[in-house]
This record gives C-alpha cells, sequence and structure tokens, in this order.
C-alpha cells in the first residue's frame, strides 16, 4: 500500500514539474536518487525486487562514444546508446523505457535497490542520452546500466559491456 502511494506522489510531483517547466531529476548530484527506503520499514511495504521493471528480450545499452581503449582528455565525451527500449526521466514509470546510469571503476551494485548517487555511480535520471564527465588522469572501466523510474536496474539488468579508456590530462 505504501509503496503504490509513493509512486502516486513520485508521478504526481514528476506531472506537476512537467506542468511548471521544472526538470523531472537533475544530472549528477542536484538532486538526491528517489528511494523508497522509508517505505520498506512498513510491515506492509512490498519488497524491492518486486519494484524492478521487467526488461525486454533483447534489449542493451552499448557506448557510442568513446571507443575501447580510447586515449583521451579532459572532459570525456560519452554517448549512450539503447536498443529494444526508450528512454524516460527517472520518475516516469512507462513500460520498455529507463534511464542511465554510468558506472566508473567497477563500483559494487545491488541490482535489487534503487542505484545511489556517488562518484563511480553517476545518474542521468533527465533522460539525458550524452554528457561529458572529467577523470583524473589515468586508466578508467566504465560500464553503463540502465535503470527503471525508480533507478532500480531492470530484471534482466540491461547494461553495457565494460570498456577501457586511459585519459592522459
Amino acid at each position: 500500500m505504501m509503496i503504490r502511494l509513493y509512486r502516486a506522489a513520485l508521478l504526481s510531483l514528476a506531472l506537476l514539474g512537467l506542468l511548471l517547466g521544472l526538470p523531472a531529476c537533475a544530472e549528477q548530484r542536484d538532486a538526491p536518487a528517489p528511494t523508497v527506503a522509508d517505505a520498506e520499514t512498513t510491515a506492509s511495504a512490498e519488497p524491492m525486487a518486486e519494484l524492478r521493471s521487467a526488461a525486454p528480450e533483447g534489449a542493451g545499452v552499448y557506448f557510442l562514444e568513446p571507443a575501447d581503449g580510447a586515449t583521451l582528455t579532459n572532459p570525456v565525451r560519452v554517448v549512450f546508446g539503447l536498443k529494444g527500449m526508450g528512454v524516460a526521466p527517472a520518475g516516469y514509470d512507462v513500460k520498455n523505457t529507463g534511464h542511465h546510469h554510468l558506472l566508473v571503476n567497477d563500483p559494487e551494485v545491488d541490482y535489487s535497490v534503487s542505484l545511489p548517487v556517488t562518484e563511480q555511480i553517476r545518474h542521468f535520471g533527465g533522460g539525458q542520452t550524452e554528457t561529458s564527465v572529467e577523470l583524473p588522469p589515468g586508466t578508467h572501466r566504465l560500464k553503463l546500466l540502465l535503470g527503471n523510474h525508480l533507478h532500480i536496474p531492470h530484471d534482466p539488468p540491461v547494461e553495457s559491456a565494460t570498456i577501457t579508456v586511459t585519459v592522459t590530462e
């Protein structure tokens, strides 16, 4: 029951933001990722696993840029590719859609809960399909992971292969 109320409130806020011309979810650290942690503390709360969205067969996410093995300078341009699904901002519960998360240097990921906002897990909840990121000089491993309207990875997860890039400055 609490989850349904939370979903309705989240959708209402997103629609209000749309009507007022506000973004549904800002990139990166401008706003915390939506979470259902409070709802889970009640006895009637549904398990988080039930909040995962089904991914259609054949769905995939991949890098258009940069290429695996590329040597780059800052800012690093990253362009996301997606097949078999659409992009929707966080907060919009639309079947067969999600939004991108960029995983930097192999963070631990719990696929059953909302992804946290960290330097290693970068959110693009506004529905962005590309970005520029600053990475320290050195070799970095990058991966894309699609999240649903609550930043929870799909079932099965829609994730890219890991690529390696080297940043020189």
